[in-house]
């Protein structure tokens, strides 16, 4: 009888614990937008990139992680309230706002993020030939004087999903070129050829885009994706 009285008594206790939590309030707004150069979205590796969200004033200190989407955008549901804004120390192609970023949510707010990328792709082109995809593209370089940071090399990747970067493709999906080896960043020309996949040999797409990997920045900067049919 005493076991069935506290079987009874533990089973209360979880349904009104189970109700309380149910209780929290959920976050109640979206902040979103893209990490932009004068208006042009950053292309970076998907979800590699990342700033940080702190609310002043509350007790927990644990800044919120808001990731990069691979196009340059980002988006994060989040309570009301005032935020600031600052990101990962060595994180990004880019320099980032010298000023720490504060902003105020009352409901959804899009806002796009200024930084500096130290160089950037312009002009990128793709097209296939039988069984090759061929890329050409030039490297800009954005900043100049002692912030300045050497092209270490670019890199045309492919892979057959939308998600492409220096970690996805597989073997055989990537053509490296070394800056030492390009005589003019005006003009750049690769190739690589497409994999066979025997798990789809019949898929009539690929999806590429260009790399650049600068002295002592882990993260690249990329052209956008671009799907290529043959």
């Amino acid at each position: 009888m005493k076991a069935k009285f506290y079987i009874l008594i533990f089973s209360t206790l979880l349904l009104v614990t189970s109700c309380a939590l149910d209780n929290f309030d959920e976050p109640n707004a979206i902040f979103s937008g893209n990490i932009v150069y004068n208006g042009e979205a950053i292309p970076v590796a998907r979800n590699q990139v990342r700033f940080q969200l702190w609310q002043p004033g509350y007790a927990l200190t644990a800044p919120i992680d808001v990731a990069i989407a691979q196009e340059g955008s980002f988006s994060s549901r989040l309570f009301t309230g005032d935020y600031k804004l600052s990101f990962v120390p060595g994180q990004g192609p880019f320099k980032t706002p010298s000023d720490t970023l504060f902003f105020s949510l009352t409901g959804d707010k899009a806002m796009d993020i200024e930084v500096t990328p130290y160089h950037m792709i312009r002009n990128a082109q793709f097209s296939h030939a039988s069984g090759t995809i061929n890329a050409s593209c030039s490297v800009e370089q954005i900043i100049s004087g002692a912030d300045a940071k050497a092209v270490e090399r670019v890199t045309l990747i492919i892979n057959r999903t939308q998600f492409v970067d220096a970690n996805s493709g597989g073997e055989g999906s990537m053509a490296q070129e070394d800056a030492a080896d390009i005589s003019n960043m005006s003009n750049i020309s690769m190739s690589v050829n497409i994999p066979s996949d025997p798990k789809k040999p019949d898929q009539s797409y690929i999806f590429a885009r260009i790399g650049v990997k600068v002295a002592g920045i882990e993260d690249m900067i990329y052209s956008q994706v671009q799907k290529i049919e043959f």
